[in-house]
């Protein structure tokens, strides 16, 4: 099969025009840990802020992270050893400044995450009770409630804004879609212009309506993952890559998009079960939980030294291997001789959403596969947090800070969230031009708008998650590319029986964003012809340091063409295994 054309995407989403505009020095979009984090911190910094949420403030994804936040907190600890394991899990593709970055801010940040209200679960002796999880070689996992680690971590960041919700230096708009980024002028060379804010659509309960533009010095994008790209995901149904197709439409790069980690252990439910699942957080097997094939037998220690506690690409493709194998769709977790006192103690809410389908861990073997859970890409970044595009800042999952590589260490997530929320709120206050001197004047991208039909997001679904899943092959690839290509992008301008196949609403808004990152990926992960962390090649199963040592980064030139080019890895790779 010869290689596709290029994908063609276009620069902005088909709607209509603002019909309200409200300025801000910054707006920020998303209300997990990375978006509540800098609002909060902006706040103090500049005169307005305007907080733009998809939902209602508690709905991030934060809100379902189980495991918990990695720190060297402990005195045995040390933030060179969560500097190994990060290279290590990263496979050879961490920039090792941002790596430092995370680690050696990382404990502070915590810290101050405790000041604002956050309260984790503490040892006999008052310390914070730190756990391990796969890829750690120390006890540095601090954990809230057991395994509601985010819910908690949301609860105190949400009450922190509530508490200013009054203060006329900040604004929340909740149940509202961002659209896309608003850019002014492009320079002399054609770059594209800076960012100046957003288009955004008031879902009904909001405290605006309809489409309008937020108009702001700086836009800082925290919109999360991909995970609905995919047939099934542990991600909440909001993660339709909206930030990601926006920064792209906008001209921002990304990079390593084709890293999808696939957690090893989401609740198996049958092949036809679809939407968000229900995830088995890594620290079960942290605190001793095995994996078992469905003959019984246990298969990671010949995989890796690690065993259970292996980085989650390393579990997550043995786990795809056994079932191969075996010719069964699930391996079973056995956490029986934990006991009930302690599983229930230590994963409440695990344990509930586990009965919620009739099984309890004390006593049965949990049936589980890997399903879509983190996308280790994202809006390339620098270490403030700074896109491609001036003005234009993405931090948390949307973003790809070069922290995590080709496979993000667990629980480094939120940290990163919280490390990068912070150092970008400092640098839109320091970088910032004068407010007076700044015209904010958007100017329409050219090329035609963008609309997919809301019915055709079961079938993008359906190409991403066989060609673009766990396995990959040059073919699938191919065959993924070449049907989203085939997906009408002009669905608002079509006609059939003289109505529109759709029209510019929320679900097709969603869904367009959904097939852009997928064309993306697909086209991300054809060219990387090699197998590397989050992204498995059949075809190219070793890895290939000598050519592939780099970051692929993906534009759209002036035309919408998908372009790509690869960059140096930031660092020399000590510390790798």
């Amino acid at each position: 099969m010869s290689a596709p054309a290029a994908p063609r995407l276009a620069r902005r989403l088909a709607a209509p025009e603002p019909g309200w505009t409200v300025h801000a020095d910054a707006v920020v979009v998303g209300s997990g840990i990375a978006g509540l984090t800098a609002a909060l911190e902006l706040r103090t910094r500049v005169p307005r802020v305007l907080l733009v949420t998809k939902d209602v403030l508690a709905s991030g994804s934060t809100v379902w992270a189980q495991g918990g936040i990695a720190a060297a907190l402990d005195p045995a600890d040390s933030p060179a050893a969560h500097r190994t394991d990060t290279l290590v899990a990263g496979v050879g593709l961490c920039d090792e400044d941002a790596v430092d970055v995370l680690v050696t801010e990382g404990p502070a940040r915590v810290r101050e995450l405790v000041a604002r209200g956050a309260v984790f679960d503490r040892a006999a002796d008052g310390d914070l009770a730190l756990t391990r999880e796969g890829g750690h070689l120390a006890d540095r996992i601090a954990h809230a409630g057991g395994d509601a680690t985010g819910a908690e971590i949301s609860r105190a960041l949400v009450a922190q804004l509530e508490a200013v919700r009054d203060d006329p230096g900040i604004e929340v708009v909740e149940h509202a879609l961002v659209l896309d980024v608003l850019t002014g002028p492009p320079g002399p060379d054609g770059a594209p212009g800076r960012a100046c804010g957003v288009t955004l659509h008031v879902i009904g309960e909001g405290s605006r309506d309809g489409v309008g533009a937020a108009l702001g010095r700086a836009v800082v994008l925290a919109t999360g993952g991909i995970g609905q790209v995919y047939r099934s995901s542990t991600n909440p149904a909001g993660a339709t890559g909206d930030g990601t197709a926006a920064a792209l439409r906008a001209g921002a790069r990304l990079a390593d998009v084709e890293f999808v980690q696939f957690h090893p252990t989401v609740l198996w439910l049958g092949a036809g079960v679809k939407g968000q699942l229900t995830l088995v957080s890594e620290a079960v097997r942290g605190e001793g939980a095995l994996l078992l094939d469905t003959d019984g037998t246990r298969f990671m220690p010949d995989v890796h030294p690690l065993a259970e506690l292996a980085p989650r690409d390393v579990v997550a493709r043995a786990i795809v291997a056994r079932t191969a194998a075996t010719g069964a769709d699930h391996v079973w977790l056995d956490a029986r001789h934990l006991g009930a006192d302690r599983l229930r103690a230590r994963f409440p809410t695990i344990c509930a959403r586990l009965a919620e389908h009739g099984i309890d861990p004390a006593t049965d073997l949990v049936p589980v596969a890997p399903a879509q859970h983190y996308h280790s890409g994202g809006v390339r970044t620098d270490t403030v947090g700074l896109s491609s595009v001036p003005g234009l800042y993405a931090i948390g999952e949307v973003a790809c800070t070069g922290v995590h590589g080709a496979n993000r260490l667990a629980s480094n997530s939120l940290l990163e969230g919280l490390v990068f929320a912070a150092r970008a709120a400092r640098h839109v206050a320091e970088r910032a031009p004068d407010r007076r001197a700044l015209e904010l004047e958007p100017r329409p991208r050219p090329g035609p708008d963008a609309l997919v039909a809301a019915a055709a997001r079961a079938r993008v679904q359906r190409v991403a998650t066989d060609g673009v899943g766990v396995l990959r092959t040059g073919d699938g690839l191919r065959r993924a590319a070449a049907a989203l290509a085939a997906v009408p992008m002009d669905a608002h301008v079509r006609r059939d029986e003289g109505r529109a196949l759709a029209a510019p609403q929320t679900a097709e808004w969603e869904t367009t964003n959904v097939h852009q990152v997928a064309t993306v990926l697909a086209a991300a992960a054809l060219e990387r012809e090699e197998t590397r962390g989050g992204h498995v090649r059949g075809d190219h199963p070793d890895r290939d340091d000598a050519r592939w040592r780099v970051h692929l980064e993906l534009g759209l030139d002036g035309d919408g063409v998908l372009t790509s080019r690869r960059t140096d890895v930031v660092g020399d790779g000590r510390g790798l295994g």
